[in-house]
């Protein structure tokens, strides 16, 4: 569902204009507020935990957020009766997104006792079931939802153990990545995702069966992936190797000096077969054609079927860029990532099923690359977002240039 908890309406899809959080008084002021009062960010309304994140500084499309939002006053659409994001929710998003889980959810049981309008209810219910997910709290999860299902006179969410204790056990198992499309120079971002993955857990089995081709610059992106993989001892497995095989070997001629790097991946392919012979006579080819040392045979270690994992991660060429794990710290290259993504595309979804935590300077590095693309006029939809890291991106503005839809 798009973020309806905290008392806003959802921009329909396509919309061209964020929605504001704002009064109805005037969008902008002459001299933009620095960076450490970013929107929202309730420091001046306790002297709480948050001193430290709303003291942070970050660059944002050129300058401060605040600056930035006020370029975009011209085409927010104000809303009337737009119900502000209580001051207890604010701090349990910062003291979560800061790592304080007791301290979060502290702020969130007591604003609870003291709360009585029914939309902040609503939405301290979900961000509080939703920690007590992230941290692995069974029995208070379960406890409570007893609670807030008599309350609300609805099913409360699904139990799901989303806590970091419970991600770091499955990277034991090795993962699946299927591929498909076509590869393109636009696959950059995913497959610094794929390279992520195999890295944090160690081996990686690569599903190639519904790859239908590749251009030079999509092979060269497969090629250093893989070559990389194996420099850097990471299991490798790939599945449906042949057919790929197949389809580069209808793309060399032997003698004709042109797509090079689609040899070579035709080559590290075939090592990923049982076919050496045919591996040898391309090799051969190889040398004769660009008159250098072809790569030699050397087979990969085998991922075994106990290793293998029982989900999947799809990697559509063409659809869904992926958040995942903590995002934290200022370099965080796999949101500014997002922007390669978003090449060619008018409406760019990012799945965020599988991320815990984002902190204030992560969420601030967004802000910066959606509000880039908003002024480009492209849709970006976040999907599956945990009301905990949701909270947060309403407190950076987040939501004024890209559409929020909540995990269920």
């Amino acid at each position: 569902m798009v973020l309806p908890f905290f008392g806003k309406k959802p921009v329909p899809a396509g919309s061209p204009a964020p929605r504001s959080r704002a009064s109805t008084g005037p969008a902008s002021s002459p001299a933009a507020p620095s960076p450490a009062s970013a929107p929202r960010s309730s420091s001046s309304r306790s002297p709480g935990p948050r001193t430290e994140a709303s003291s942070l500084e970050f660059t944002v499309a050129g300058g401060d957020l605040s600056r930035v939002l006020a370029q975009c006053a011209d085409k927010v659409h104000i809303e009337e009766g737009v119900e502000e994001m209580s001051p207890s929710a604010e701090e349990a998003a910062i003291l979560y997104a800061n790592g304080g889980y007791d301290d979060a959810r502290s702020v969130l049981e007591h604003a609870l006792d003291t709360t009585t309008l029914s939309d902040a209810r609503f939405a301290l219910w979900g961000m509080l079931l939703d920690l007590f997910r992230l941290t692995g709290q069974k029995e208070r999860f379960e406890t409570l939802s007893l609670t807030y299902a008599t309350e609300f006179e609805r099913s409360p969410p699904a139990w799901q153990d989303l806590s970091l204790q419970v991600s770091r056990g499955s990277e034991a198992k090795v993962q699946t990545v299927n591929l498909s499309g076509v590869l393109g120079a636009q696959a950059a971002a995913q497959f610094a995702q794929l390279i992520q993955i195999g890295m944090r857990t160690g081996a990686l089995r690569i599903d190639l069966t519904r790859l239908r081709g590749t251009d030079s610059a999509g092979a060269e992106l497969l090629l250093r992936a893989v070559r990389g993989l194996r420099r850097a001892k990471i299991k490798l497995s790939l599945v449906g190797a042949p057919n790929l095989a197949a389809v580069l070997g209808g793309m060399v001629k032997s003698g004709k000096r042109e797509n090079q790097t689609i040899w070579l991946l035709f080559l590290e392919i075939l090592q990923y077969t049982d076919q050496q012979e045919r591996f040898e006579e391309q090799a051969l080819e190889y040398a004769m054609t660009f008159e250098e040392s072809p790569p030699s045979w050397e087979p990969p270690p085998v991922v075994t079927d106990s290793q293998i994992g029982v989900e999947s991660l799809d990697v559509e060429m063409s659809d869904t860029y992926v958040l995942e794990g903590e995002v934290t710290g200022p370099n965080a290259d796999m949101l500014r990532k997002i922007a390669s993504f978003a090449h060619n595309r008018t409406k760019v979804e990012v799945d965020c099923s599988r991320l815990r935590r984002m902190d204030f300077v992560s969420a601030g590095t967004l802000f910066n690359v959606l509000s880039q693309l908003h002024a480009q006029g492209r849709l970006v939809v976040l999907r599956g977002v945990n009301s905990m890291v949701a909270a947060l991106m309403q407190v950076m503005g987040v939501d004024q240039v890209a559409r929020i839809e909540l995990r269920g």
